[in-house]
């Protein structure tokens, strides 16, 4: 007995080990291009994908996880705003120089605006979209009234700023679409 007890636990073992194999084997078949299978050295890619380099996502396309509705989104890593309409369209997308203080990824509201005033580096700015505040920074949209070469006096290395300038162009837009209220998403 203990012979076929044996053929029967092989038997068992030869077929367990099938039955992982052709999963792991559908498992390769069901990888997207270039995961997996073509990364093994001298691999020829499989047929139907591109050997050309990835394109680089649009900077100026919206954010996926920038929410619904009307709002205002700001990208920290590309120091990109754009103005998003309640039916989902962009009306403008544009850079922005980012402040020294950025606030945390989520969302927010425009919570006060300003028309003139002397931003916290010294440059007198205009239409002042503010937003947040960061361990006593406030955080907020505005444009030098000089323009983008309105310079700025020396700040010490160190000083926390809350600033997020726009040209003026921009800040009219700005200012136009980002009432007291509006919704701000803050991503990265």
């Amino acid at each position: 007995m203990s012979a076929s007890s044996s053929g029967i636990v092989a038997g068992l073992t030869a077929a367990a080990l099938a039955t992982v194999g052709y999963l792991a084997h559908q498992a390769a078949e069901s990888l997207p291009a270039g995961l997996g299978r073509a990364a093994h050295a001298g691999a020829a890619p499989a047929a139907g994908t591109s050997t050309a380099p990835q394109v680089k996502k649009d900077p100026t396309a919206l954010p996926g996880d920038s929410g619904k509705g009307a709002r205002v989104v700001y990208s920290l890593r590309g120091d990109r705003v754009w103005l998003v309409a309640g039916d989902e369209a962009v009306s403008r997308t544009f850079q922005v120089d980012p402040s020294a203080v950025d606030p945390a990824p989520g969302s927010y509201s425009v919570t006060s605006r300003s028309n003139r005033v002397t931003g916290s580096d010294g440059v007198p700015v205009e239409h002042v979209v503010r937003f947040a505040t960061v361990d006593g920074v406030v955080i907020g949209f505005s444009a030098a009234v000089g323009g983008p070469s309105a310079s700025a006096p020396a700040l010490h290395p160190k000083a926390r700023t809350g600033g997020i300038r726009e040209s003026r162009a921009d800040g009219d837009a700005m200012w136009t679409f980002a009432t007291i209220g509006r919704t701000v998403v803050v991503v990265r």
